[in-house]
């Protein structure tokens, strides 16, 4: 079997693809992949290295709900993308294209379905990504991450799974983390993600508090590229570390936290969830995260904190509250594991394997 795997342009689209590509090597060794980014190509370029990928690049066009002038050099960027694509699939000829919301997925999906080549999306968020919508027309089979989610795409072909996890977060190791990232037995750890770009504002906090967080806690920080330098030139590295962009070892990040503050991604929500971690969650601001956190909330999986109305006071106080409270972190583990299905990759392979019969 041959597939393409189409997505980019941030980390968000990239880990489900890599999940599912994973179980379909799995099952089939030799499907062959190849896949399909931004004309940048980061952050997916770097985070496929290791994977026996082949590896293109297209143009492909910002898809914005609100008027721009950018929307007219993005459409001129999607129809070239389109042909790039159509060159593309004719020479790799693909059995199936799987994408994830990203926007070079579209003029992907759009070239396959021209060329009759059967497509899956995945909806990750809660709230449905513009791309998906449009490319829902298109394609062959939807999954969504979220029950709720079924009410956004076509009921004939939309199949609640549950998220994609890529299954190398369970190969940690508690001992090598705690060499890796140098840590002290008796403080407890608190892990900070900001995405795979980093997040300023959540590197400010911890940037603002930095004095008071060492007192009760070490921290492993992952601030984004370009950023990390910065942080470590500015502080004593005693119980804090920085680190721009972790690949193979978050799986030993997530081991030794005891608590996790993260941004509202689906993927690293997913992720946490499946390990239990307890979790803090600060989306950013008018956007799409704060559906996903409000709903990791509304399951008691989750303490959801609000940018906007954040204080340093309040920041503080809660955080050290949780690291301190085991019975807490506990109980906010047990929930969170509750609300991803498990073996979403799996299901989503029994998919593929139904409309390829068909």
């Amino acid at each position: 079997m041959r597939v393409i795997l189409a997505g980019g342009g941030s980390g968000g689209p990239v880990a489900p693809l890599l999940a599912i590509a994973e179980a379909i090597k799995k099952n089939n060794l030799a499907t062959k992949f190849l896949f399909i980014g931004t004309k940048k190509g980061e952050p997916e370029k770097e985070m496929v290295q290791g994977c026996d990928f082949d590896f293109k690049q297209i143009f492909a066009g910002k898809l914005r709900r609100y008027l721009s002038w950018q929307n007219l050099l993005d459409l001129f960027r999607l129809k070239l993308g389109f042909f790039q694509s159509l060159f593309i699939l004719k020479k790799f000829q693909p059995d199936l294209i799987i994408g994830a919301g990203g926007y070079v997925s579209v003029p992907v999906v759009l070239a396959g379905w021209f060329l009759k080549i059967p497509t899956l999306i995945h909806q990750q968020d809660i709230l449905p990504t513009l791309s998906n919508k449009i490319l829902s027309f298109f394609a062959k089979k939807i999954t969504v991450s979220f029950e709720p989610s079924l009410e956004d795409f076509p009921q004939n072909k939309t199949i609640f799974v549950g998220h994609p996890v890529r299954q190398f977060i369970f190969n940690s190791n508690k001992e090598r983390a705690e060499k890796f990232f140098n840590l002290k037995k008796d403080l407890p750890v608190l892990g900070v993600l900001g995405g795979g770009t980093g997040a300023i504002s959540l590197n400010n906090l911890i940037w603002q508090n930095f004095d008071e967080l060492t007192k009760f806690c070490q921290i492993i920080h992952l601030t984004g590229r370009g950023k990390a330098s910065f942080i470590n030139n500015q502080v004593s590295t005693i119980n804090y570390q920085g680190h721009e962009f972790l690949t193979k070892e978050i799986p030993d990040l997530f081991t030794v936290a005891d608590v996790v503050i993260s941004r509202a991604g689906i993927n690293v929500l997913a992720e946490l969830a499946v390990l239990g971690k307890p979790t803090i969650i600060i989306p950013i601001p008018d956007s799409h995260q704060e559906a996903n956190a409000r709903y990791f909330q509304d399951k008691n999986g989750a303490i959801v904190l609000n940018q906007k109305e954040l204080t340093n006071e309040t920041f503080l106080k809660v955080t050290k509250e949780l690291l301190n409270n085991k019975e807490k972190q506990n109980q906010l583990g047990e929930n969170i594991k509750k609300i991803v299905l498990p073996n979403a990759v799996v299901k989503i392979i029994e998919q593929i394997n139904e409309f390829r019969r068909n």
